[in-house]
């Protein structure tokens, strides 16, 4: 069985910062790319950053400059620091990971529960 789950969300201001973390837990043998998805009220999840397992990322362009994506690869963790928020980046905030388990060859994607970002204006 694995699991990852978000922490860190919470209410904040307009300007203001917080630090997500994603932890991946169980029978991990491998963790390829990690990223962050958002999910605003009636729109749909999308991304917005990735970092592989050798540290390259990627950021969606409305997050470029404010964000960053980073991981703990002993501790299969990943992170977001936000910073700079806007109202517009109010959403539960999800954590993905493409996970190899022992005793299975292949990865596979896996999602965490999500954490509320709300940012008041």
């Amino acid at each position: 069985q694995v699991q990852l789950v978000e922490s860190g969300g919470g209410l904040v201001q307009a300007g203001g910062s917080l630090r997500l973390s994603c932890a991946a837990s169980g029978s991990i043998i491998s963790i390829n790319t990690m990223g962050w998805y958002r999910q605003a009220p009636g729109k749909q999840r999308e991304l917005v950053a990735t970092i592989t397992s050798g540290g390259s990322t990627n950021y969606a362009d409305s997050v470029k400059g404010r964000f960053t994506i980073s991981r703990e690869n002993a501790k299969n963790t990943a992170y977001l620091q936000v910073n700079s928020l806007k109202p517009e980046d109010t959403a539960v905030y999800y954590c993905n990971a493409a996970i190899q388990r022992f005793g299975n060859a292949l990865y596979h994607t896996y999602w965490g529960q999500g954490t509320q970002v709300t940012v008041s204006s």
